[in-house]
């Protein structure tokens, strides 16, 4: 199988965002946004999902995040999807449970080209750190819509903020980490159309 890496650039009058993507990685990662919450939860989904991600962000925040932090979600997501290929041989689907003490999340990937995004508004503060709590979900959102994947993510058990965020990010990437995986039962692409 050849190397699942890409390099995608985007940059707008807002930001100007960077990513370089290894599927088939260690965990390593480079990270900066200009917002620290946010860079820790990219930093441990890399981590987690056995990612290697280098990502540089450079946008408004003099504005608020909304910009770096969306447009982080639309490179990162295309930086999937490029990654992964014609998608021959990979799992597809993937799933979660991840606690984080009293916290309980559930997320769950298809990899099927069309996007659509499953998530509960469960935050009850404005911010975790300097992010604003709304922009995990646009995040998301961005992810979601760039790859071209189902995303659900399911808090089943709330608590504190910066768990419930935390066991989102990490969640994601031990479900992504299961469907781009390849399986050897897999000769083509897992779908009856031939085609995802």
């Amino acid at each position: 199988m050849s190397e699942r890496i890409s390099i995608i650039n985007r940059k707008t009058k807002e930001t100007d965002i960077t990513a370089k993507f290894v599927i088939d990685g260690s965990g390593a990662s480079e990270v900066s946004t200009g917002i620290g919450f946010f860079d820790h939860m990219l930093e441990g989904f890399a981590k987690h999902g056995f990612f290697d991600l280098n990502l540089e962000g450079d946008g408004d925040l003099e504005v608020d995040t909304h910009h770096t932090v969306e447009d982080c979600g639309i490179v990162l997501g295309q930086a999937i999807k490029e990654a992964v290929g014609d998608k021959k041989g990979i799992k597809r689907y993937g799933s979660f449970i991840l606690p984080m003490d009293e916290s309980l999340v559930l997320c769950a990937v298809d990899l099927c080209g069309r996007p659509y995004l499953s998530m509960d508004d469960v935050f009850t503060v404005e911010r975790i750190g300097d992010l604003e709590t709304e922009m995990i979900r646009e995040f998301f959102y961005a992810v979601s819509y760039s790859a071209g994947m189902n995303l659900h993510i399911k808090v089943l058990t709330t608590g504190n903020n910066h768990h419930m965020a935390e066991a989102m990010f990490k969640a994601f990437a031990k479900a992504l980490d299961e469907a781009t995986t390849v399986d050897p039962r897999i000769s083509d692409i897992l779908s009856t159309k031939g085609s995802l």
